[in-house]
C-alpha cells in the first residue's frame, strides 16, 4: 500500500509539474495546495532533491522546481525513493528480497509467486508512466461496478 509519504511525494510532483517551465514554487505553496503537512512535506521534497528529482533554488523567486521534465520522471521510481521496494511483500522484492522465515518451500510458495506476479503488474504500469502522464489522460478512474 503507497504510504502518505509517497502520496504526498506524487502530489508535490504533479504540483511541481504544473508549473510554467523555470518557475518554482515554495513549500508552503504545494502544502497548502494539496493539504500536506509543511514539516512532512519539506523532508519529502529533500528526499526527491537527492535522488534528482526536484531542484531547490534559494533566495527571491526561490523554491522547487523538477529537475527534469516531467516526462522523464518515472511514478515507479519516485515510489521506491519514498517509500522502497513495490513487492507487496519482501520474498516477492527484486531489490530488498528477504525470504519469509516461516516458509518451507521458497521456490514453490504459492503466496510469493501471487505477489511476485502482483509486483510484476504494479512496476509495469508506475515504471511506464511519468509524472506528465499522471497529471494528464494517462490516469483516469475506472469504471467500477459496485453492486452485490
Amino acid at each position: 500500500m503507497l504510504t502518505n509519504k509517497g502520496k504526498y511525494g506524487l502530489k508535490a510532483l504533479s504540483h511541481l509539474a504544473g508549473l510554467p517551465p523555470g518557475e518554482t514554487a515554495q513549500s508552503q505553496e504545494i502544502a497548502q495546495a494539496n493539504r500536506i503537512p509543511k514539516k512532512f512535506l519539506d523532508a519529502i521534497l529533500a528526499e526527491l532533491r537527492v535522488a534528482g528529482m526536484v531542484r531547490s533554488r534559494k533566495g527571491k523567486g526561490g523554491g522547487y522546481m523538477l529537475a527534469r521534465n516531467a516526462s522523464e520522471i518515472s511514478v515507479g521510481n519516485a515510489i521506491r525513493v519514498l517509500d522502497g521496494p513495490l513487492a507487496p511483500i519482501a520474498c516477492a522484492s527484486h531489490t530488498a528480497y528477504q525470504p519469509c522465515l516461516d516458509c518451507p518451500d521458497v521456490p514453490g510458495c504459492t503466496v510469493r509467486l501471487l505477489m511476485r506476479r502482483v509486483r510484476d503488474l504494479s512496476s509495469d504500469l508506475l515504471d511506464n508512466m511519468s509524472v506528465e502522464e499522471m497529471r494528464g489522460a494517462g490516469v483516469r478512474e475506472p469504471e467500477l461496478n459496485y453492486s452485490i
